[in-house]
C-alpha cells in the first residue's frame, strides 16, 4: 500500500491501556490466598511454547516468589530483563528509538501493577532491567544507539505517568568505566563459560530452544553481511552462545541485586520454570518483541507485532510527535487519524 504518513491522535491516559494480547482465562480453583490472586492476573499473558498452564498451582516458583512479599506485607517487586535496543535491521523496525510497540508494552506493564494494587494494598512495582549494553557489541548495535533508546524509554515512562515502572541498566554499575570494561567485569563475574553453555544446549531442551531463537534473531538482524548465507549462519551460531552467556550473567547480576523479586522474562518459559515468560503484545511469533518488530494497528484497533516490511505492505505509516510510530490498516490515501 501507499506509504503516506498519518498523524497519531493523542492518548489521554495510558493508565487505562491494557495489553492488546488475547488473554486466556486462568483456571483459579481458589482465591483464598493473595499470591494466587496476583498470579491469576499474570497467567492470561504467560509466554510459553509449551501447552498453556492456566492453573496457578502449575507455577509453584512464582507463588513462592510472590509470597515473599505478601507474607511481609510489602509491595511486590517484578524484575524484567528486556527493552535492550531496536534491531539494527531496518526491514524489521522503524528506527533505533522506542515507538508504539514500547509505548503500549510499558503501559500494559504499568496497568498490570495497578491491577495488583486493586487486590493487594501494598501494590507492585516493575523494574525494567535494560540489557542492551551487556551484549550490544555482539548484536552490532552501537552503544550510542542503546543510550538513546534507554533515554527515550525513561522519557516515555515519565511523560506518560507510568508511576509503577523503574529502569536499570549497565550505566548504573562500575562508575565511570567505559562500556567494554563494564561488559567484561559483568561477564567475568557472572557468565557461564561458552564450553559449559554448549554442553548444556546439547542436553537441555530449553537452552537448545533459546539458542535456536537467538541464532535466528542474529541472522535476521544482520542486514549487510559480505559473505555467503552459510557463512553468516555459522557466524550467528557462534555469537548466539555469547549473547546467551551474557544474558545469563545479566540475569544473575539482577538476582544478586534483587534477591527477593518475581523474575519475569520476555522469552517463552515452561510452566514451573524459575522465570515467568510474559507476553507484551499480540504476535504470530511467540518470540516477537517490540524491539524486533513494528506495530500494525488493525481496523478494529487491535495492535499486532510484525516485521516492518510486512506492516508497510498492509498499512500506512503513522507519525507521533514527528517520529515514526506504527502503521495503521484500513485508511484511504491521504486520510488522517483524528
Amino acid at each position: 500500500m501507499s506509504h503516506t504518513t498519518l498523524t497519531a491522535s493523542p492518548v489521554t491516559s495510558l493508565a487505562s491501556v491494557t495489553s492488546t494480547t488475547t488473554p486466556t482465562t486462568p483456571s483459579v480453583t481458589s482465591v483464598t490466598s493473595v499470591e494466587t490472586r496476583i498470579l491469576g492476573l499474570l497467567l492470561p499473558y504467560h509466554r510459553t511454547t509449551a501447552a498453556p498452564a492456566p492453573d496457578p498451582a502449575d507455577h509453584p516458583e512464582q507463588l513462592r516468589q510472590i509470597r515473599h512479599f505478601t507474607d511481609a506485607g510489602e509491595p511486590v517487586l517484578f524484575t524484567l530483563p528486556g527493552f535492550p535496543c531496536k534491531s539494527p535491521n531496518p526491514a524489521k523496525v522503524l528506527g533505533h528509538l522506542p515507538d508504539e510497540g514500547e509505548r503500549l508494552s510499558l503501559a500494559f506493564l504499568d496497568r498490570l501493577c495497578a491491577r495488583i494494587g486493586e487486590i493487594y494494598a501494598p501494590g507492585a512495582r516493575m523494574l525494567i532491567c535494560s540489557d542492551g549494553h551487556i551484549f550490544g557489541d555482539l548484536i552490532n548495535v552501537p552503544d550510542e544507539h542503546i543510550d538513546a533508546y534507554g533515554d527515550a524509554l525513561r522519557t516515555l515512562i515519565h511523560d506518560q505517568g507510568l508511576r509503577h515502572l523503574d529502569t536499570f541498566d549497565l550505566r548504573h554499575l562500575h562508575g565511570d568505566a567505559d562500556y567494554d570494561t563494564k561488559r567484561a567485569l559483568v561477564t567475568e563475574a557472572y557468565a557461564p563459560s561458552l564450553e559449559a553453555l554448549r554442553a548444556t544446549a546439547r542436553t537441555d531442551d530449553e537452552t537448545a530452544r533459546l539458542y535456536r531463537g537467538i541464532t535466528r534473531f542474529l541472522f535476521e538482524d544482520t542486514a549487510d553481511f559480505p559473505g555467503t548465507r552459510s557463512a553468516l549462519q555459522r557466524e550467528c551460531r557462534s555469537r548466539a552462545y555469547g549473547v546467551i552467556a551474557r544474558s545469563r550473567a545479566w540475569g544473575d547480576l539482577i538476582a544478586d541485586h534483587h534477591p527477593r523479586s518475581v523474575r519475569l522474562s520476555i522469552h517463552p518459559q515452561r510452566p514451573g520454570a524459575e522465570k515467568f515468560g510474559i507476553r507484551l503484545l499480540e504476535a504470530a511469533d511467540a518470540w516477537a518483541t517490540p524491539w524486533h518488530a513494528a506495530v500494525l494497528r488493525e481496523a478494529g484497533g487491535a495492535a499486532r507485532l510484525m516485521r516492518r516490511s510486512d506492516a508497510e505492505r498492509l498499512g500506512r505509516l503513522v507519525l507521533r510527535d514527528g517520529h515514526p510510530s506504527h502503521y495503521e490498516a484500513g485508511h484511504d490515501a491521504g486520510a488522517a487519524v483524528s
